[in-house]
């Protein structure tokens, strides 16, 4: 195998065979070029040499196809393929439309709640992302560029109504095999919600959002019992649940995706000392979108219930994920957390000093443990709910609701449009 320093690579550089960084590492396919961006993330990462079994050539391998034979692209396609191309332009289409129509309808009627528009939405992505993993499971195949449309719009609708979305909460039935579906739509959204705080590029935003959206995509070639039971694994059933992030990573290069996302979906369960897996990479060697995907995936994980544990309240995952036992995790990507959600996060119902219940529906960027609330039960005198700003003195919050007076509040809203 030849070798290559990288400091010596050009953009518009073809190899006449992959380019890789070892065995398992695929860089290149010899059809596509060397770009800037690869050269950059590749010094950035200290990778000094790549290699190839072929050598650098002026041009890609042409592929003679006589075209004539062909009325449109559609010819190349058998009927599954047919299908496929179909499927996909619908569930773009279905969740462009709901977004499209929620947008409206919110904005035309700026006194109603947006709420019951924001989880038509929410719905909508979560049918998206449910037929994403099944029609890989069926077709083995994932399209890059309507994950990407769909991530662009849910980036978009999440700018203006992060507020909103970030107050729908999770549920699952006893026997509901969805859970990785929700899981990989909150961690997206959590995601999206860092990335937005740190004021990444639309582009990596969407990257980051196709990541966070597969991530889990490996699991679908484990045995459902791995991850769908309530039982204590044993280490060797534990080793083999391991391996998805190995097995997502091959999925997404096998499907063309770009080195950047495929690092991400690797690297979500590294951790910054070093102690995670799969190659125990610590914090001076894991990608952005992996170290923001860490965090993502583990405030979701904390918070949302499973069959086989309840859920913590998001507060309860916000101290634990601000504890960072044993330094798991990126301090700044925790930060950027915290500001964007607060220390009472986004949806948490809380008492406060007055000795009202109120909840947090928005982040205060200048203080995280002063977010604004919404007191239930009061209006203002336009006769919209009443919303104040929390302080450290009049409108204290004291603490979040236990999970039983949570149920005993939500009971006694329930019939009630929540505004």
């Amino acid at each position: 195998m030849n070798s290559f320093e990288t400091k010596n690579l050009n953009s518009g550089q073809f190899f006449s065979d992959q380019l890789v960084l070892d065995p398992l590492f695929v860089l290149l396919d010899s059809s596509i070029s060397v770009s800037e961006s690869l050269k950059k993330a590749l010094i950035d990462w200290n990778f000094k040499v790549v290699y190839s079994n072929g050598n650098i050539t002026g041009s890609a391998p042409k592929v003679e196809v006589d075209l004539s034979k062909f009325e449109s692209v559609d010819d190349f396609m058998d009927e599954s393929q047919k299908k496929e191309k179909v499927v996909v332009a619908d569930l773009n289409k279905y969740l462009r439309q709901t977004i499209t129509d929620a947008t409206k309808c919110i904005k035309s009627t700026p006194n109603a709640s947006p709420m019951e528009e924001v989880e038509k939405v929410y719905e909508e992505a979560m049918k998206y992302i449910d037929s994403t993993y099944t029609r890989f499971a069926t077709h083995k195949t994932l399209n890059l560029k309507d994950l990407s449309d769909a991530v662009r719009d849910l980036c978009n609708f999440l700018k203006d109504y992060k507020k909103y979305v970030l107050r729908i909460t999770p549920k699952i039935k006893e026997n509901d095999k969805n859970f990785i579906v929700s899981h990989s739509l909150r961690s997206t959204i959590f995601a999206l919600t860092i990335g937005l705080q740190i004021n990444m590029p639309v582009s990596n935003l969407i990257e980051l959002g196709v990541a966070s959206l597969v991530h889990e995509i490996g699991q679908i070639r484990l045995p459902p019992q791995l991850y769908l039971t309530d039982r204590m694994l044993s280490p060797q059933e534990m080793a083999k649940l391991m391996t998805h992030t190995v097995l997502s990573y091959n999925i997404l290069k096998d499907n063309n995706f770009p080195l950047s996302i495929q690092l991400g979906v690797l690297e979500h369960h590294e951790r910054e000392n070093g102690r995670g897996y799969p190659r125990h990479l610590d914090g001076t060697k894991t990608s952005l979108y992996g170290k923001i995907l860490a965090v993502a995936c583990s405030f979701e994980a904390i918070s949302a219930p499973r069959r086989y544990k309840a859920a913590k309240s998001t507060y309860e995952a916000m101290i634990e994920m601000l504890s960072n036992k044993d330094k798991q995790y990126n301090d700044i990507v925790i930060k950027a957390l915290v500001q964007a959600l607060s220390l009472f996060p986004i949806g948490a119902y809380v008492y406060l000093s007055n000795g009202k219940i109120a909840q947090v529906t928005e982040a205060n960027n200048s203080d995280p443990r002063t977010p604004i609330v919404q007191i239930l039960g009061e209006k203002n005198e336009a006769g919209n709910p009443r919303t104040v700003q929390t302080d450290m003195h009049n409108f204290r919050i004291v603490r979040v609701l236990s999970k039983d007076e949570l149920e005993a509040v939500l009971k006694s809203l329930a019939g009630k449009t929540v505004q």
